[in-house]
């Protein structure tokens, strides 16, 4: 949804994937083991299982409600391969870039369980697990200490409830809609589309359906140049050739 002819970036966030069959056709084969160096990728899971496994030594089992923050810095190996042979295979992978001054940083993984991501209740009608920032009304999320400040929160609404939430100004900020349906701005947005947020510091999220589920997701703009060269983000070519001749030569 990001990453497109249509929307090429959001910046700081440069790719939005989601995947949603029950077809193990579709998923069985995985991600075998592939480089990235440069920015970081985050997938959340509804549904299924999903095993990480990189040449850092990180390994670890995503499943519904579990979160994997991966910081791929200056290069890392990584392989993501289903944990199941039947069943909804379900969730969202975003890519987040990192500023110039952090892309050849040392790799590093966070990963949580659904348990393990800090809940917020607002009303019997309202819960939010917030992944990564510090919400309006201050839980602070699971993941900490990325260069782009990001706000990722997954929150479960029911009809003709209101959620409100603070965005800095200077952050550009997006909502995906995974259940039912919501309203933004006098803009109804269904379940499978996402809308792209304008001008402000707060947003305002009306549930239109009797169970409605989506994210909100925010980061600092880092305004730098992009260049991109397949699993490497960098801000040049020449840094992109240099990624791919990095790992050719196994200096990954």
């Amino acid at each position: 949804m990001i990453g497109t002819s249509e929307i090429d970036q959001i910046d700081p966030f440069l790719l939005l994937d989601v995947f949603q069959t029950e077809n193990p056709d579709d998923y069985i084969a995985g991600f075998p083991p592939h480089p990235h160096r440069g920015f970081e990728t985050v997938t959340y899971m509804f549904a299924g299982k999903m095993r990480h496994k990189d040449n850092a030594g990180n390994e670890g089992v995503i499943e519904a409600g579990g979160v994997q923050w991966m910081t791929a810095g200056r290069g890392i190996v990584h392989s993501e391969m289903p944990e199941q042979e039947d069943g909804l295979m379900w969730g969202t992978q975003l890519w987040v870039n990192l500023p110039a001054a952090e892309k050849m940083t040392d790799a590093a993984y966070q990963e949580f369980v659904a348990d393990q991501l800090p809940k917020e209740t607002r009303s019997e009608n309202i819960d939010v697990a917030v992944i990564a920032g510090r919400t309006t009304q201050g839980t602070a999320g699971a993941v900490t200490g990325r260069p782009t400040n990001p706000l990722y929160l997954d929150v479960r609404i029911k009809r003709a409830q209101t959620f409100t939430e603070d965005v800095p100004e200077s952050y550009n900020a997006f909502i995906l809609v995974t259940e039912g349906s919501i309203t933004v701005a006098s803009t109804e947005i269904e379940a499978g589309n996402m809308a792209i947020l304008g001008d402000g510091d707060a947003v305002e999220v009306s549930g239109m359906s009797e169970n409605s589920r989506f994210q909100l997701i925010a980061g600092q703009v880092i305004g730098e140049p992009v260049a991109r060269g397949g699993p490497f983000v960098m801000n040049t070519q020449d840094e992109v050739k240099q990624a791919l001749a990095d790992y050719q030569s196994g200096n990954f």
